[in-house]
């Protein structure tokens, strides 16, 4: 299974006016260290103005609209298991067709997103520690009360619906040279390195160590289970990546990268107290490949890179500590 430019050009189409513009800002190129003399040019997307706080509106938004579209939308409405994000999403492009969403997440799932998603109108159930658990539970909702199963990541709309993201930055910045997205499952970036091998973009692929679905996938050229344990696994925490991924991966220029958790922690601290940007664990992955202490990416001199911060549905409160 492969996902194609013209996927993610029909998403757009599908979308347009129903999510929100990507922001790109320019970020301190001098923090990234480069292989030689000179600072790279450093962007900054800030897709965690999202609507719901992360850029999984897109890929829901496109879900619920194809399915609209071609009147596929059961009466039991849709259900989607998540660890939060994607969940918000589905609930909120559900709410505004006028559908019913049922959405299963581990008990592990922050109580900010529970929250905002019983907002949003949605049949919140806790299942399981984690994200598998409440994925099975899901299955056999579906099964019992024919809702329209949707998921986290793994699915071609979803996965063309994030992909959008990469259209939008690549019109803001037609010069760029590098894209560096977190990944959990892979739909966002199965949907950003799509789009970025359209504009002949590299893409760089970051996991935090111990949740590193995609990376291990590469490595066995396979799809296979990894290890979740990280302080990033509420969004990042896939257990598998996607089958979509993993062909982004294998097919398109595409480097994976893995960041630990203290790069990760310190990087979203360093958000908060230099820019006041509130953001997951998951965004401040991507960012840690640059500016960790270890210096996970080395940037070439000049080197345009826009790192995409993906979602801020985060407790705030040990930013300051």
């Amino acid at each position: 299974m492969e996902l194609s430019y013209e996927d993610v050009k029909a998403a757009a189409d599908r979308i347009a006016g129903r999510v929100r513009p990507v922001a790109v800002v320019p970020g301190d190129g001098d923090a990234v260290a480069p292989t030689g003399s000179g600072s790279c040019e450093l962007w900054l997307a800030l897709e965690f103005m999202q609507h719901t706080g992360s850029f999984k509106a897109r890929g829901a938004q496109n879900f619920i609209q194809a399915h609209r579209d071609d009147a596929t939308l059961p009466d039991a409405g849709v259900t989607i298991a998540s660890g939060g994000n994607a969940g918000l999403a589905c609930a909120w492009a559900a709410r505004g067709q006028g559908v019913r969403a049922t959405v299963f997440l581990p008990t592990t799932a922050p109580a900010v997103k529970v929250e905002r998603l019983r907002g949003y109108g949605a049949d919140v159930r806790l299942v399981g520690t984690e994200y598998a658990e409440a994925l099975a539970a899901c299955h056999d909702y579906a099964d019992t009360s024919g809702a329209l199963r949707s998921h986290a990541y793994d699915n071609p709309y979803i996965a063309a619906g994030a992909g959008t993201l990469m259209m939008e930055i690549h019109r803001q910045l037609s010069r760029l040279d590098t894209i560096v997205v977190a990944v959990g499952g892979g739909g966002l970036f199965a949907g950003i390195a799509t789009a970025a091998a359209h504009y002949g973009v590299r893409t760089i692929a970051v996991e935090p160590e111990n949740c590193r679905a995609l990376h291990a996938a590469i490595a066995a050229g396979q799809i296979v289970d990894a290890p979740v344990d990280s302080v990033a696994a509420d969004s990042l925490g896939a257990r598998r990546a996607t089958e979509l991924a993993l062909r982004a991966a294998q097919n398109y220029d595409v480097t994976s990268i893995l960041v630990p958790d203290r790069d990760i922690i310190a990087t979203r601290r360093k958000l908060w107290h230099d820019r006041r940007l509130a953001v997951e664990h998951a965004a401040a992955t991507a960012l840690a490949a640059l500016t960790s202490t270890d210096g996970v990416y080395r940037a070439e001199p000049g080197e345009r890179i826009c790192v995409v911060l993906c979602g801020a549905n985060t407790d705030p409160t040990d930013l300051t500590q």
